[in-house]
């Protein structure tokens, strides 16, 4: 496929192989130390509506075309479904699980069952219809695209809400990412319940042991593959040595 036949080059022609409807499916919140994940699975039209045309990777677009674009993905297209998981359950199963079953949750949340769905970036296993990971999905794919704003936004209003219910940590700005801010915040107030303690700087500030990186290979071969986008950062606990600092990680 020529990238410059444009984000709906993909999807066209799996639709002309009888394959549609194509639903794309894209996370927001892999990489922070605090927050949930969300995933979002959208299924667009087959008409390429002009509203659209600025579907693009959410990454490169701002803040305000996001918001802008939310409404519109929601009203024209076929079905969409946002998966939210929380921190604790990350904590429990690991990021990669996390996103993997997400995933799956987002495209069996879809009101319409696609033909075909597009992933970005990793296989998805048990997906119950065919499926492609497309690197680079959400600047190659307007479905994917959709779902990368879906998320995104959803994350980043969840993260707005969060710096209300817990001042101090700034989580309206940095939206949970490793920032010099955000860690000098965890150095001064300890960990919130939204933190991650399987994230590296959380861990260490809440006394927690180290973790073993066989528990990080699980993590991954449980997922059906090694995803090379898990770096030390991002190791996942053992049961063990999770430590439950409110109800939301008593569970």
């Amino acid at each position: 496929m020529r990238k410059a036949g444009g984000l709906r080059t993909l999807e066209a022609a799996l639709i002309r192989s009888g394959l549609g409807p194509v639903a794309g499916v894209d996370e927001a919140g892999r990489g922070p130390c605090a927050g949930p994940l969300v995933v979002a699975a959208c299924l667009l039209a087959p008409k390429a509506y002009d509203k659209l045309a600025g579907l693009d990777d959410s990454k490169k677009l701002t803040e305000a075309v996001r918001e802008e674009l939310y409404p519109i993905i929601t009203r024209l297209s076929l079905a969409w479904k946002v998966v939210v998981i929380p921190a604790w359950e990350i904590d429990s199963i690991g990021i990669h699980v996390a996103n993997i079953e997400g995933m799956r949750r987002a495209v069996a949340g879809l009101g319409q069952p696609p033909g075909y769905v597009l992933t970005d970036g990793f296989r998805v296993p048990g997906i119950p219809v065919p499926s492609l990971p497309v690197i680079g999905g959400d600047a190659a794919a307007a479905c994917i695209a959709a779902a990368s704003i879906l998320a995104k936004v959803t994350r980043d209003r969840m993260m707005v809400e969060l710096d209300q219910r817990f001042p101090g940590y700034g989580f309206a700005s940095h939206k949970g990412y490793n920032t010099p801010d955000h860690i000098a915040a965890l150095r001064r107030l300890g960990p919130s319940d939204e933190h991650r303690r399987s994230w590296r700087p959380v861990r260490e500030l809440a006394g927690l042991r180290p973790v073993a990186t066989a528990a990080e290979e699980a993590d991954a071969m449980l997922a059906g593959e090694v995803d090379a986008m898990l770096s030390d950062e991002f190791e996942v606990v053992r049961p063990d040595s999770r430590v439950a600092t409110g109800a939301t990680h008593a569970r």
